[in-house]
């Protein structure tokens, strides 16, 4: 199958080309039936780079793209691992297994691949987002807040951190802090509908129900068939003793 693949190449090259030409060569066309969506097929051809190498740190990292897109989580996180084997350094390899492990709800083994992304460029900020989020869904919402913290002092306008650590913020029932932080995203985003949503928490655990509501309609105005928003938007109408209005909402989504 090997000299099959590599008279393949020949004829399409139209010359003789080495193991680690042909290597690169198949790994590059599976990337391009990756990128047109082809993923099954795409498989087929990084298979054949890594018959010619089996060291192909890119064509494992390729594959396990594939394998993930195609939901063979435990696939990908064998080919990840084998290119990490390979090169402990390659960030492609600790994102896609972060991703992996993520996608699996295993959130422990995926932040213990996004701190290698931290420590591989401390300079980048959304390796600190990704691993701060991580935390926070295995309830680690101090340590989370710290990463987040990193990422602002790269980007002080950096929305996304600002809104994990609002949400960090309404764990620690800090919801005046939270609110503040929300704010800075909206200012800095007004289409970013979690931030209206988690706004409305904070103002819920204040007490402030009609301004709780202002913010849930906010957040549905952005997106009108968000099932969260009105779910939360029907028990601060319970609250108001709104409850025809609230049931209808709870009876439709």
């Amino acid at each position: 199958m090997k000299l099959f693949h590599l008279l393949l190449c020949i004829i399409v090259l139209g010359g003789t080309c080495s193991g680690e030409d042909a290597t690169t060569y198949f790994d590059k066309l599976g990337g391009k039936l990756y990128s047109a969506r082809n993923y099954s097929e795409s498989m087929e051809l990084f298979n054949i780079s890594l018959d010619q190498n089996i060291s192909n740190v890119d064509a494992w990292i390729h594959k396990g793209d594939a394998q993930k897109v195609l939901r063979d989580y435990n696939g990908s996180i064998g080919s990840y691992n084998r290119a990490i084997a390979n090169d402990g350094k390659k960030a492609g390899a600790w994102t896609g297994l972060s991703d992996a492990y993520s996608a699996k709800k295993d959130y422990v083994n995926a932040s213990v691949a996004s701190a290698e992304l931290t420590r591989i460029d401390p300079k980048n900020k959304g390796y600190w987002l990704k691993n701060g989020t991580y935390l926070q869904l295995q309830g680690g919402f101090e340590s989370a807040e710290a990463d987040f913290d990193r990422a602002l002092k790269i980007d002080a306008n950096y929305k996304d951190a600002l809104y994990r650590k609002a949400l960090s913020q309404l764990a620690d029932d800090n919801s005046s802090q939270a609110i503040v932080l929300l704010d800075q995203v909206i200012d800095l985003d007004p289409k970013y509908k979690q931030a209206y949503n988690a706004r409305g928490l904070a103002l819920e655990a204040q007490g402030k129900y009609e301004k709780a509501l202002a913010a849930y309609d906010r957040a549905l105005k952005k997106d009108s068939k968000w099932t969260q928003a009105q779910v939360n938007r029907a028990y601060v109408l319970l609250a108001l003793g709104k409850g025809k209005e609230a049931a209808d909402i709870l009876i439709r989504t």
